[in-house]
C-alpha cells in the first residue's frame, strides 16, 4: 500500500512465501524395518521438485505486470531449472530460472497476460518462489496489486470477500496438473451458509493446465457486504486467490488465510490506514471468543471499545477498527479471551488508506509463522519499493532475524515480543530477492507492503 506519493497505486500483498532449504522425509516404518538402526534420526533429503501457480494478473487493458522468480543459493549447485509457463493450451514459456541465488524477471502488458503454472527441479527446487506485481493506473481495477505464486492445494479460506454493491470479487482457480480438478466454493455470511437456488459454486471444473476466474456474486442471490469463502476440491488440486475490485478504492489481491487456529497474527497494517475492518470466521462447531491486540513498534495495546470479538460457529463476524494504527505500523494479534478454550478461526482485514478520490484498498490475511526461512522477490528497484513488516506475538521470545539480499548484503535485527518492526527495502539493480531467517526466538510472522 502506498504511503504517500504521486499516484494512487497501492497494495498490501500476501504474507511472505515460506521456504525451506531441505525437507525432512521419513521412510515407511522405523528402525531395522527400514534399514536404519533403532532410534536413528530421519534422513534429511533435498527438495527435488516444486510446483507453483500464479493467477491471471488483471482484466485491465492498461495493466503493466512484472514477474520475479528466485531460488535461494550461492550458485554453486548445478543441474536444475525453474520455469513458469502460461496456463493455456499453448503453454508458452514466460520465465526461466537456471541458477540459484540469481533472481530473474519478465514483464507483460494488458489484459491478455495469462495465469501461470510452473515447476522447478534439481537445485532450483528448494525454496523456489515467484511473485507477480501489477500496476493499473485508472479504472475500477486501479492499484498496485501484488501476489505470491502459491503451491496447489485442496482447501482454502478467504475471509473478507463480498458480493455487496460496488464490489466485484473473483476467485481465481489455477490447475497446474495433467488431470482435471473439480472445485466447490461455499460462502458464509453473518447468519451462516449462504444458500444458492441452483447449486452455484459446486462442481466447478478446471481443466488441466488452465485457470478459471469465478465471480462470487454469480454464485448466490442477494448482496452480502462481508462473507467468508471456503474453496475445496472434490478431485485434483488448484492454486486459489481472490482478486477484489471495489468502486472508489481500487483493487487488490486477497490471499488465503492461514489455516484455522486458536490464535492468529495478521501482520503489516500500514501506519496511515484510515479504515481497518476485521473479518473472522469459525469453521467448527464451537463459538470463538477472541481478544484483539494491536502490536505496534513500542508494544501491544487493545483497541479502545474493540477489545474482544465473539465469533459464532459457522458464521462470519465483523468489527470495524477504523484508523486503529494511528500513524504507526502495526499487526493484529487474535488470541482466546481469558478463561476460554482455543477455537479454530480464520481471519483477514480489509484496509483502506487515503480519502476521497485518493482512497486505496488492501488486504492482510492471517499469516502462519515464517519458520526458519522465508523469501520475497520483486523487480521494482526504487527505494522503499517493498516494506517488510516483522511481528512476534506478546508472550513469545524476542526473535533474532537475519535479512539477506540476493546481492549478498546482510542485516541483523531483533524483533521484540509484542511488537511490529517495519523494514524498508534499499535500492537494487534489476530483479532482487530478500530472504528472512529466524535465527533465534519467535515465532516470527511477516508480510510485505508494496509501494
Amino acid at each position: 500500500m502506498k504511503r504517500a506519493a504521486p499516484l494512487t497505486l497501492a497494495a498490501v500483498a500476501a504474507a511472505l512465501a515460506a521456504i525451506t532449504a531441505a525437507a525432512a522425509l521419513t521412510a515407511p516404518g522405523s528402525g531395522a524395518a527400514d534399514g536404519r538402526p533403532a532410534g536413528a534420526a530421519a534422513a534429511r533429503m533435498p527438495v527435488e521438485r516444486s510446483t507453483l501457480t500464479c493467477p491471471a494478473p488483471s482484466s485491465s487493458d492498461v495493466a503493466e505486470t512484472a514477474y520475479t522468480s528466485f531460488t535461494p543459493g550461492d550458485g554453486a549447485a548445478q543441474g536444475g531449472t525453474a520455469r513458469l509457463v502460461g496456463a493455456t493450451k499453448e503453454a508458452k514459456p514466460l520465465l526461466e530460472l537456471k541458477e540459484p541465488g540469481k533472481p530473474v524477471g519478465a514483464t507483460a502488458s494488458g489484459a491478455e497476460a495469462p495465469a501461470l503454472t510452473g515447476a522447478a527441479d534439481g537445485s532450483a527446487a528448494p525454496g523456489w518462489t515467484a511473485q507477480v506485481t501489477t500496476k493499473v493506473a485508472v479504472g475500477q481495477a486501479r492499484g498496485l496489486l501484488g501476489v505470491a505464486c502459491t503451491p496447489p492445494g485442496t482447501d482454502f479460506w478467504f475471509p473478507a470477500v463480498s458480493t455487496g454493491r460496488g464490489r466485484q470479487d473473483y476467485v481465481h482457480l489455477t490447475n497446474a496438473d495433467e488431470v482435471p480438478a473439480v472445485v466447490d466454493v461455499q460462502l458464509f455470511g453473518p447468519d451462516g451458509a449462504v444458500k444458492s437456488e441452483q447449486g452455484g459454486g459446486e462442481h466447478i471444473k478446471v481443466a488441466p493446465r488452465s485457470s478459471v476466474a469465478v465471480l462470487l456474486s454469480t454464485l448466490v442471490p442477494g448482496q452480502f457486504a462481508d462473507l467468508t469463502a471456503h474453496v475445496t476440491t472434490r478431485s485434483g488440486r488448484v492454486g486459489a486467490a481472490v482478486q477484489v475490485m471495489e468502486d472508489g478504492v481500487g483493487a487488490d489481491w486477497l490471499p488465503a488465510s492461514a489455516d484455522p487456529a486458536g490464535s492468529l497474527v495478521l501482520p503489516g497494517i500500514p501506519a496511515d490506514a484510515t479504515s481497518v475492518r476485521l473479518v473472522a470466521y469459525a469453521p467448527g462447531k464451537d463459538d470463538a471468543d477472541l481478544r484483539i491486540r494491536l502490536a505496534g513498534p513500542g508494544g501491544s495495546i487493545s483497541p479502545a471499545g474493540n477489545e474482544q470479538l465473539h465469533v459464532k460457529a459457522g458464521m462470519t463476524a465483523v468489527v470495524d477498527l477504523a484508523d486503529v494504527t494511528r500513524g504507526e505500523p502495526g499487526s493484529l494479534v487474535l488470541t482466546p479471551t481469558e478463561g476460554q478454550p482455543p477455537v479454530g478461526v480464520v481471519a483477514a482485514v480489509r484496509v483502506v488508506r487515503g480519502s476521497g478520490a485518493k482512497q486505496e484498498l488492501g488486504f492482510v490475511p492471517a499469516a502462519a509463522p515464517v519458520g526458519a526461512r522465508a523469501t520475497v522477490a520483486d523487480t521494482r528497484t526504487e527505494q522503499n519499493a517493498t516494506v517488510l513488516s516483522l511481528t512476534v506475538p506478546a508472550g513469545a521470545a524476542d526473535a533474532k532475524v537475519r535479512l539477506t539480499a540476493s546481492d549478498g548484503t546482510r542485516q541483523e535485527l531483533t524483533v521484540k515480543a509484542g511488537t511490529t518492526l517495519a523494514v524498508p527495502s534499499t535500492p537494487a539493480k534489476g530483479p532482487y530477492a530478500l530472504a528472512v531467517e529466524t535465527t533465534a526466538g519467535g515465532p516470527l510472522h511477516a508480510s510485505r507492503t508494496l509501494t
